[in-house]
């Protein structure tokens, strides 16, 4: 599907996902702006390591700016644009737990101005991050998006909840087409330094103890960075109702212990495991149903998690 010659601004486009996001919009010919606060929740250096490739276009233009300040958004934000993709968002669920006033500050106030600002602006579509954390502790395996047994476990997937539903109200009284995207545990190169498979990966490099949360069984549905940054796209050309909520994910399950065997194997090491009990927040499983977004978004992840975590691991060796 062709989807070009657009005006898109991004939130959060100096992130992980977000930089990767940009690039592909740029390079099917479209115009992008990309707000970012460069929250210190990781070091600023990164993230405008993240835009260089998108900062040598000339379609490109960044704006320093926080979500939350809507006078900013709207003096600084001041041209027409087709759609908004929103993936600025306070991240992490254990950081959500110790303070979990800022993530309502940031995640749910900071999507309601974007949200006001694209009825301000009369921009009419609308793709909304959100995240598979959203489903917490479900034992209806795999998770589908009709499943309305919601049960959040920790600050973040209640603040991710929040903006489905804030966008559902937009959707329903301004006309704005809303389409929310649950991300399943995104990893790839420039994946956040926090993150399980980057921050193992750089420890059993350098031959590092790694914290091992429970017994090695949770399993998470691993999703490479290209493979969401495709459905992203594809989202932005859902034209077929005015709310609609989609899984982006594997749909397939690899548990912890399986994780640290392959990113071992990639690198030629073996981890020192540091055992440690469970932690709050974590849920036992992640897994998503994605025929909806094959059928809908023509969704069809293509990385083999092996190769995902090869490819990461040469980036990694390149920093």
């Amino acid at each position: 599907m062709a989807f070009i010659n657009k005006n898109i601004l991004v939130t959060g486009g100096a992130g992980f996902i977000g930089s990767h996001l940009c690039e592909k919009l740029l390079s099917l010919g479209n115009r992008v702006t990309t707000i970012d606060n460069f929250d210190a929740f990781y070091d600023r250096s990164i993230k405008e390591q993240n835009l260089k490739i998108s900062l040598t276009n000339p379609n490109f233009k960044f704006i320093e700016l926080d979500i939350i300040n809507m006078n900013s958004l709207l003096q600084l934000c001041n041209e027409q644009y087709d759609i908004i993709i929103h993936l600025a968002a306070k991240a992490g669920v254990r950081p959500s737990i110790e303070n979990p006033l800022e993530y309502q500050t940031v995640n749910v106030g900071g999507t309601q101005n974007l949200l006001e600002f694209a009825k301000l602006k009369n921009i009419k579509d609308f793709v909304f991050a959100s995240s598979s954390s959203v489903y917490g502790i479900n034992p209806n395996f795999p998770w589908k998006e009709n499943d309305y047994v919601l049960n959040p476990i920790s600050p973040y997937a209640s603040t991710k909840i929040s903006g489905e539903l804030l966008g559902h109200v937009y959707s329903h009284l301004f006309g704005i087409r809303f389409t929310a995207l649950r991300f399943f545990t995104v990893y790839g190169p420039r994946q956040r330094p926090d993150l399980a498979i980057h921050l193992f990966t750089k420890k059993i490099m350098n031959e590092i103890p790694i914290n091992i949360f429970g017994d090695g069984s949770t399993r998470r549905d691993y999703t490479y960075v290209d493979d969401i940054v495709e459905g992203i796209v594809n989202a932005c050309q859902y034209n077929k109702s005015k709310f609609q909520v989609f899984n982006l994910g594997n749909s397939h399950t690899i548990s912890l212990s399986n994780m640290i065997e392959t990113i071992e194997k990639a690198i030629g090491k073996k981890a020192i495991l540091n055992r440690m009990s469970e932690q709050a927040g974590d849920v036992p499983i992640t897994f998503s149903d994605i025929e909806k977004s094959k059928r809908e978004l023509h969704y069809q992840p293509q990385t083999e998690f092996e190769d995902g975590i090869a490819k990461f691991v040469n980036w990694l060796k390149k920093q």
